[in-house]
C-alpha cells in the first residue's frame, strides 16, 4: 500500500539512510521484527536491552512508511475521550489507558535522554479547543472525569483561553505533559544505537510474502525466496496488517500537512500543540526553526489516487481554518503532504497474543496517539517475552 504522498518535511530535513542492508541469505534468530517503523524500532529497543537476539526487516527501505508522515505530536489523551472510553471498555481500563499513555511520555523523553538521541525532542503543553456549544459540554464532562481520577487536566472558559492565548473560544482543557519529536530520526537513531550496540540487524527491500506457524517458533519467507526462522514474531507493520489477521480490526483513514516557511513573527504562547473537539479536528504544532505544522480534513481512505488528487484543496482549507483561528499569523507553505492512518472502534491499539497466531506478538497502535501506543506495545511486549506479564495486554487485547 502507498502510506503516503508529497514530500514529508522530515525525509527533506533528515534524508534517506544510506547504510541499508537487503536480506540476501537464509537466517535464523531469536525474534523477528515486521516493521522498521517507529512501532518496530521501540520494539527492537526493549528487546535488545532485555538481551534478546532480534532482526527487523520491511519492504520498504527502514523508517519511511508511516513513520515518517507522522507530525509525532505526542500526548496522553486518546482520540476517545476519558467519560465515552469508560462507557466502552468500563472506567478502570479506560482511566489505566490514560495513564499508561501519560506514563509512556516520559518513558520515552528517558530512553532519548539515556541513549543521547538527537531527534528534536520538546515537552510542549496541549491545548483542547471546543470547535462549538458541544464541544464546550464535552470538554467540561472530560474536565471532570479526568479531575475524579486524578489526571492532568485544566478548564479554560472563553475569558482565560482569551486572556492566556488570545483565543476566541467559548473554552479549552490545557495540560502541560504533552511532548512533540522529529519521529523518523528517532526510529533512525533507535535502529542505529542497537546496530552499534546490541548486533541488532535490519533488512530494507525484504518482504515477508509467505508465514508458517510452527510449534517451535516462526518460518517465514520472503519475495526473494528466502527463508527466516526465529523462535518468535513481532508483528508491527503499521497500517498492513491484513497481510497477517483475516478480521478487519480497523478503518483507514487519510490525513493531510503542511509545514510552513520559518515565521519571522510572534506564535501564540508557549507554542503549545492545538487540536479541535470537532471531527475531523484540525491539529496545530510547531518545529524547532519556527515553523507552523497544520494539518487535518482527515477522510476515508479509498485509494491513494482519490487521495492525492485532493491534497491541493485541503492544504487550502486547512490554512483557511488556522487563518481564521490564528489572523495575525501569516503563514506560507513550505512543504505538504498527506498519508493513511487507521483507527478502531474504541480508539484503542490492539497489543498482544492473537489466539490464531502462535508465537506472534502484535503491536498495532493505530489513531492519534500512535507513537505512546508504539511504547506501551513495545514494553507489554517485553515483559510478555521475558514471562513477566504485568497483565495490562487485556486492555488491549483482541477479544476486548
Amino acid at each position: 500500500m502507498d502510506l503516503k504522498s508529497g514530500l514529508p518535511w522530515w525525509l527533506i530535513k533528515d534524508g534517506l539512510m544510506s547504510n541499508f542492508n537487503i536480506l540476501q541469505k537464509n537466517i535464523e534468530t531469536e525474534i523477528v521484527i515486521i516493521g522498521s517503523g517507529i512501532t518496530g524500532a521501540l520494539a527492537a529497543h526493549f528487546l535488545c536491552e532485555a538481551g534478546a537476539k532480534c532482526i527487523v526487516v520491511d519492504k520498504r527501505m527502514s523508517s519511511t512508511g508511516s513513520t515518517a508522515a507522522s507530525t509525532a505530536q505526542l500526548q496522553y489523551e486518546i482520540d476517545v475521550f476519558l467519560h465515552e472510553l469508560s462507557d466502552k471498555i468500563g472506567i478502570e481500563n479506560a482511566v489505566k489507558s490514560y495513564s499508561l499513555c501519560l506514563k509512556s511520555i516520559s518513558t520515552l523523553k528517558q530512553i532519548i535522554s539515556k541513549l543521547k538521541l538527537d531527534c528534536s525532542f520538546e515537552l510542549k503543553p496541549s491545548l483542547h479547543l471546543a470547535s462549538n456549544k458541544q464541544g464546550t459540554k464535552k470538554l467540561k464532562l472530560e474536565y471532570e472525569f479526568r479531575k475524579k481520577y486524578k489526571l492532568p487536566i485544566e478548564f479554560l472558559d472563553k475569558k482565560a483561553l482569551k486572556k492566556q492565548f488570545g483565543l476566541d473560544r467559548d473554552s479549552a482543557i490545557y495540560t502541560d505533559t504533552s511532548a512533540q519529536v522529529d519521529a523518523y530520526m528517532l526510529c533512525r537513531l533507535l535502529l542505529d544505537h542497537h546496530k552499534k550496540n546490541s548486533g541488532l540487524e535490519v533488512y530494507s527491500y525484504t518482504e515477508i510474502v509467505k508465514l508458517e506457524h510452527k510449534k517451535d517458533g516462526i518460518r517465514l519467507l520472503t519475495d526473494r525466496g528466502l527463508e527466516i526462522k526465529a523462535k518468535k514474531m513481532v508483528c508491527s507493520p503499521g497500517y498492513e496488517s491484513e497481510f497477517f489477521l483475516k478480521e478487519k480490526i480497523m478503518k483507514l483513514n487519510s490525513t493531510y500537512v503542511f509545514i510552513s516557511k520559518p515565521v519571522l513573527t510572534k506564535l501564540w504562547p508557549e507554542t503549545c500543540m492545538i487540536w479541535e473537539t470537532a471531527r475531523p479536528y484540525l491539529y496545530i504544532r510547531t518545529s524547532t526553526d519556527n515553523r507552523v505544522i497544520v494539518g487535518g480534513e482527515d477522510e476515508a481512505f479509498l485509494d491513494p489516487e482519490s487521495r492525492d488528487r485532493k491534497m491541493g484543496q485541503k492544504n487550502k482549507t486547512i490554512l483557511r481554518k488556522f487563518k481564521k483561528l490564528f489572523p495575525e499569523i501569516d503563514l506560507e507553505i513550505d512543504f505538504h503532504w498527506c498519508g493513511v492512518f487507521g483507527e478502531t472502534k474504541d480508539g484503542l491499539p490492539f497489543i498482544g497474543i492473537h489466539p490464531e497466531h502462535p508465537n506472534t506478538y502484535f503491536a498495532l497502535g493505530y489513531g492519534g496517539n500512535g507513537i505512546t501506543f508504539s511504547v506501551i506495545a513495545a514494553e507489554i511486549i517485553r515483559d510478555l517475552y521475558t514471562g513477566k506479564p504485568s497483565g495490562d495486554e487485556k486492555i488491549f487485547a483482541f477479544n476486548r
